[in-house]
């Protein structure tokens, strides 16, 4: 859940920004970049743990060092994505959509115990998932259908 803190951070002090400097709350504009700020992010640690991130996928997917980079890409496009209102709401469903995939990874990292951040297999397991993952991916999927096509 550490990394909710950085979504909810960059939404507060966007939205402070654009009260002081607009005069106004922006909600959509301090949704959509807390959520940019969140996945750019987590795309970039696709690049710093990467070993840690392949384990977790099914053994039955080919070439896992190439999804890694790709998926982190992905993820930093969307971010960037986000931020345009003109391709916001198909971000957001692809976005939506990628939420739904990846939590396949997290339930097969869990059940084989995987440390992303030391590349072995000394990770919380099961529990994992259901205290921590599946709450952070129902908010992530909730918070990019609320600021991402809701308001949009």
């Amino acid at each position: 859940m550490k990394l909710l803190t950085i979504l909810f951070v960059t939404f507060i002090l966007a939205l402070l920004g654009t009260k002081i400097f607009q005069g106004t709350w922006n909600f959509l504009f301090s949704g959509n970049l807390g959520m940019t700020v969140f996945i750019i992010f987590t795309g970039l640690a696709h690049f710093k743990f990467q070993k840690g991130m392949a384990m977790m996928m099914p053994d039955f997917i080919p070439a896992k060092m190439f999804w890694v980079y790709f998926t982190g890409i992905i993820e930093i496009g969307a971010g960037i994505g986000l931020m345009f209102p003109s391709i916001r709401e198909i971000t957001a469903v692809l976005l939506i959509i990628f939420y739904v995939l990846v939590f396949v990874a997290n339930i097969n990292s869990s059940k084989k115990k995987v440390n992303i951040f030391k590349a072995d297999d000394s990770g919380p397991g099961m529990k994992y998932l259901y205290k921590e993952r599946l709450p952070m991916q129902m908010i992530l999927i909730a918070w990019t259908w609320f600021f991402g096509i809701y308001l949009n």
